[in-house]
């Protein structure tokens, strides 16, 4: 016979958000990747200008990324690095 759990489990829309970013991002590096673009070339491009071009239409990936806020990308990035940075004293 299986438990029944009481507990609540907490859920992060924030967490969820992120989630949803990572995996749209990691799309559209991957259709970059499979036309043959450099794609971190091509993402900081998108993300510098604003301009979709940047991003290939394979796969939707132009649609998937527009789908994304800019400036919430731009700030998962910075997080996600400074996070995997190795810390240094001031």
């Amino acid at each position: 016979m299986r438990e029944n759990s009481t507990k609540t489990v907490p859920f992060s829309i924030q967490e969820q958000k992120e989630l949803e970013i990572r995996l749209a991002l990691q799309s559209v590096y991957n259709s970059l990747t499979e036309k043959g673009y450099n794609p971190i070339n091509q993402i900081v491009g998108y993300i510098l200008s604003g301009d979709p071009t940047y991003i290939t239409n394979h796969n939707n990936a132009r649609t998937i990324i527009t789908k994304i806020d800019r400036d919430e990308l731009l700030k998962i990035l910075v997080q996600s690095y400074l996070k995997s940075s190795p810390k240094r004293g001031n």
